[in-house]
């Protein structure tokens, strides 16, 4: 036969539940790496010349554009 025991298993409480700690660190973490991955992406992209876009087969990039609606500066200014 087998021989078992039984072991009494004591929980101290724990204040910070390390579980949602390290999931929150880690979601963090991946989209800090996200971030990092598009911002290089982005630099390649800039660098190369509109042919060579063409043959990777991506059009080419236009300058990004802001829509700035009439009295935003005046209504940012009024929140300070």
């Amino acid at each position: 036969m087998a021989h078992t025991e039984t072991h009494a298993k004591t929980h101290a409480s724990n204040p910070w539940p390390l579980g949602a700690v390290s999931r929150s660190v880690a979601a963090a973490v991946a989209a800090f790496v996200a971030w990092r991955r598009a911002i290089a992406g982005r630099r390649a992209l800039a660098d190369l010349t509109p042919h060579e876009l063409r043959d990777i087969g991506c059009r080419e990039l236009s300058a990004p554009k802001f829509a700035v609606r009439v009295g935003l500066m005046t209504d940012l200014m009024s929140m300070r």
